[in-house]
């Protein structure tokens, strides 16, 4: 065995060597190095949530060319959680870097293309051609969120040797501060390696194990506080209780005084919208559709809190957040037709919105060439148990509601700006993305209300409802309305270390917030068009209805009067002149219009209108019964105001 002195000032040459000597009779010895003070505290856990630190595993598999990755936990108990992926794998000289350098990331270098983990031509993407999601090199070292005990197991093609990794991670919170080299790296934890034979030559990829699942964070995956909350309420007096109930979803629950056993039997501790023999794309669309079923159920505005349990949250928040294909299809690439209202984003900010129509199997992408950034990560597939993830959002087939557009209103837009003349120091560059914006009368979950920005398919930011701090009042609209912006060039140098925040003084986010608030006014205002004409379509149909309602009655009493099937009242004019009336045309009725029905000149309403229709079908009733034949002009205006006036007061 290396001596610990010797492998702990090894360079990573030296240690790369030294790997691949080893075996697991002879296992090497070193530390963890991270190039910047600052990332010392990396190993004590940056990320908020557990799900944040399974997103970062996931992105280092995806920049790491896998095209499936498999995470399998022991749920509800949480003691293990596995990370495996079908990628390149570490090579020796790789995994030494990658332990020696936290933070100091060779993707996107020189660097990356020696050690096998960048493209040739572009460090910036990985050997396949993905564009690379990771930066500076601390997304394995999340799992100090999970857990500071874990295993790597990785391997590349044609090596007939597997390299195994132990580590031990140090808190930063841990007594004595992390002592420092001539170099002024710091220790962030002990790794034991090894290389042991492989049966399969050709196979490749990256296994991380994640054992002693920290107390913290198994409370937080088995939803331990919101149980105990549900304890706490069934145990008071009638008067005192909440009420409170489990989630309509959950997998269920480890008995509160024994982590092994689990609250009632195997076929009953959990809640699920599928079952165990569904296919896992199948579950996961289950899964999504149980959410809007809660709209059909009579909850107007379903939420993920209520709904599920944090491990399906987690579940959800994680397909949104990485390179995934959707659920039921993405918005650009669905034959949409007549499905949904389409327009387009114009590049002049003064223009109003585009309409357009798909005829045939026509897409947004195959019309007006927007949305191949949509389709990044349709080649990458994820399972978490017994889930497939996908985008967890629907564009066809919502359900029916009350609102006056029925039809959601889709507006695509594309957009690359260049800076020119203004250096890059202060521009941030190149800055490329695509974008929709849905309006549908109803979003579920709540959670959907916002905007999501992906850089590269990934996102860490999920639905931002404050639509990056629009400040128009527009509450209404604005929560029947999810956007997407997908970045394909620029933005990085945005993202905060976490990649759950953005530095919002950055000239990309700046640039994309302007953009996305004048996107929302000509949303808005087209929404409120669209809603002015079909209403104004439904009094028409309305008036016209109660005219043709009004004019039957007329026709009838004229005709028995008459004996005549084939007479016609006389026509009813109203004129706004106050001098002597002159007909139109014999056997007309012509009257004053303020006598009659009270106007003054040029006023018309709604309610005007209906009223002069039923006074017209009443003059014509009247004269099929020669009522009016007997009064003077004067009598007869007076008649058909008070008319006018119990008409009104009825109303």
């Amino acid at each position: 065995m290396s001596s610990a002195t010797g492998s702990e000032r090894a360079t990573d040459a030296e240690l790369a060597a030294e790997i691949e000597g080893s075996s697991d009779e002879s296992p090497v010895s070193t530390i963890l190095r991270t190039d910047e003070r600052v990332l010392a505290r990396v190993t004590d856990g940056i990320y908020r949530q557990p799900g944040s630190a399974i997103r970062e595993l996931i992105s280092n598999s995806y920049d790491a060319d896998a095209r499936q990755v498999v995470i399998k936990t022991d749920r509800p108990r949480f003691q293990t959680i596995t990370v495996e992926d079908d990628g390149i794998g570490m090579t020796p000289a790789a995994l030494a870097h990658l332990l020696h350098h936290i933070g100091g990331s060779a993707k996107r270098s020189h660097e990356g293309v020696e050690l096998g983990i960048s493209d040739v031509a572009d460090p910036t993407c990985s050997p396949s051609g993905r564009r690379l999601i990771g930066k500076i090199g601390i997304g394995l070292f999340s799992v100090a969120q999970l857990t500071h005990r874990f295993q790597i197991i990785t391997k590349t093609a044609s090596d007939p040797w597997r390299t195994v990794a132990s580590v031990v991670l140090r808190q930063y919170s841990d007594e004595g501060a992390p002592q420092e080299d001539e170099h002024g790296e710091y220790e962030a934890g002990k790794v034991t390696i090894w290389r042991e034979p492989a049966a399969d030559v050709e196979s490749h990829g990256t296994t991380i194990i994640l054992t002693n699942i920290r107390h913290q964070t198994r409370d937080t995956l088995q939803s331990r506080d919101l149980w105990a909350a549900i304890d706490s309420d069934r145990a008071l007096a009638p008067e005192e209780s909440r009420d409170l109930e489990p989630p309509a979803f959950h997998i269920g629950r480890v008995q509160p005084d024994d982590a092994d056993a689990l609250q009632g039997d195997d076929g009953s501790y959990d809640s699920l919208p599928w079952s165990r023999d569904d296919r896992p794309d199948d579950a996961f669309g289950m899964l999504v559709k149980a959410v809007w079923e809660q709209v059909d159920q009579g909850i107007p505005n379903p939420q993920l809190e209520h709904i599920f349990d944090y491990y399906l949250r987690m579940v959800w928040q994680l397909s949104l957040a990485i390179p995934a294909p959707y659920v039921f299809g993405n918005p650009f690439d669905l034959p949409l037709r007549d499905q949904l209202s389409l327009f387009e984003l114009p590049k002049a900010v003064k223009e109003a919105l585009v309409e357009f129509t798909l005829t045939g199997q026509e897409t947004v992408v195959t019309a007006k060439s927007i949305g191949s950034s949509a389709e990044i990560g349709n080649d990458f597939r994820v399972l978490v148990d017994d889930l497939q993830l996908a985008r967890p959002l629907m564009f066809t087939g919502l359900p029916e509601t009350s609102h006056a557009v029925k039809k959601p209103i889709l507006t695509v837009g594309k957009v690359r700006e260049d800076f020119e003349g203004v250096p890059a120091e202060f521009s941030g560059g190149p800055l490329e993305f695509e974008a929709y914006l849905i309006w549908a009368p109803k979003i579920a979950p709540t959670e959907h209300q916002g905007v999501l920005v992906r850089v590269h398919g990934s996102s860490g930011t999920l639905f931002d409802p404050t639509f990056m701090r629009y400040q128009i009042s527009e509450q209404t609209r604005l929560r029947q309305i999810t956007c997407e912006i997908f970045v394909s060039e620029g933005f990085e140098a945005a993202l905060n270390i976490d990649r759950e925040s953005f530095n919002y003084a950055h000239p990309h986010v700046v640039y994309i917030t302007k953009w996305l608030h004048t996107a929302l006014r000509r949303v808005a205002s087209t929404q409120k068009r669209i809603a002015a004409d079909i209403r104004h379509g439904v009094r028409e149909a309305a008036a016209a209805g109660q005219e043709e309602a009004l004019r039957n009655v007329a026709v009838r009493a004229w005709r028995d009067e008459s004996d005549d099937p084939g007479a016609e009242p006389p026509p009813v004019e109203f004129d706004d002149a106050e001098d002597q009336l002159i007909l139109t045309q014999p056997g007309a009725y012509r009257f004053r219009r303020r006598p009659v029905l009270g106007e003054g000149e040029g006023r018309r309403t709604r309610h005007d209108d209906s009223t002069e229709r039923k006074i017209r079908a009443i003059v014509q009733l009247l004269a099929a019964y020669g009522v009016l034949e007997s009064l003077t002009d004067q009598q007869q205006e007076r008649l058909l105001a008070g008319i006018r006036e119990i008409i009104e007061a009825s109303a």
